[in-house]
């Protein structure tokens, strides 16, 4: 199973990536869990859910930095 793209992570609404992010971050919890009762058959999923993490993070990240600089810019042109 290849990593998530960036691109789907960026193609998501607001309210989708915030919704993303709380699914992963459950989905973490759940597989630490599995870990620490040796019930985890798949070790690599912890890697495919960080990683998701990691860009959804980013992507709501930039979209904080464009809404933060948007309104300076404006005031800046006046």
């Amino acid at each position: 199973m290849p990593l998530p793209k960036i691109e789907d992570a960026r193609n998501l609404s607001d309210e989708e990536l915030a919704e993303q992010i709380l699914a992963v971050k459950q989905q973490l919890f759940q597989l630490r869990l599995q870990k620490a009762t040796r019930q985890l058959e798949k070790p690599h999923q912890f890697r495919h859910a960080k990683h998701r993490l990691a860009q959804l993070m980013t992507v709501e990240g930039e979209r904080q930095k464009a809404k933060a600089s948007s309104p300076q810019e404006s005031v800046a042109q006046s």
